[in-house]
């Protein structure tokens, strides 16, 4: 993955995340297409946009922020990095919230907490009672 036009300590800072993500060369297709939009004569007539799918997940990229292949192959890769952990992390919380739920559901209330929804109850008993017709016998 040298060159890609991002600077090498970011370069090897984004191979070392891919690989700890189970990211390999051989899982990715990469293509290059023609970019579309502001940029000239450059985006026109070289294919500088960038597209990515990994293979194992079936994640789909394509990336034509920049005039550059190269720094459009990086930024490419780094957007599949952000969706990859965010489908790992989204799996995560949600079995994490999914269970906290639960538990906050079962959870008997606190003596203080009952007699907060009491006093409410009361309170609003009171608000539907001053709403009431006035009675035309008294």
């Amino acid at each position: 993955m040298a060159g890609l036009g991002a600077g090498s300590d970011k370069e090897t800072a984004l191979a070392a995340r891919l690989a700890g993500l189970g990211v390999k060369s051989e899982d990715l297709v990469e293509k290059f297409v023609r970019a579309g939009g502001p940029g000239g004569q450059n985006v026109n007539k070289t294919s500088t946009a960038v597209y990515l799918k990994h293979l194992p997940s079936g994640i789909e990229v394509k990336m034509q922020q920049e005039r550059s292949q190269a720094l459009n192959r990086f930024l490419a890769r780094r957007a599949l990095a952000d969706k990859l952990e965010a489908r790992l992390r989204g799996a995560q919380s949600a079995e994490a919230a999914r269970v906290a739920k639960l538990r906050r559901q079962k959870r008997k209330r606190s003596r203080r907490a009952k007699d907060k929804v009491l006093a409410a109850k009361h309170l609003q008993a009171a608000r539907k009672t001053a709403r009431a017709r006035p009675d035309p016998d008294a």
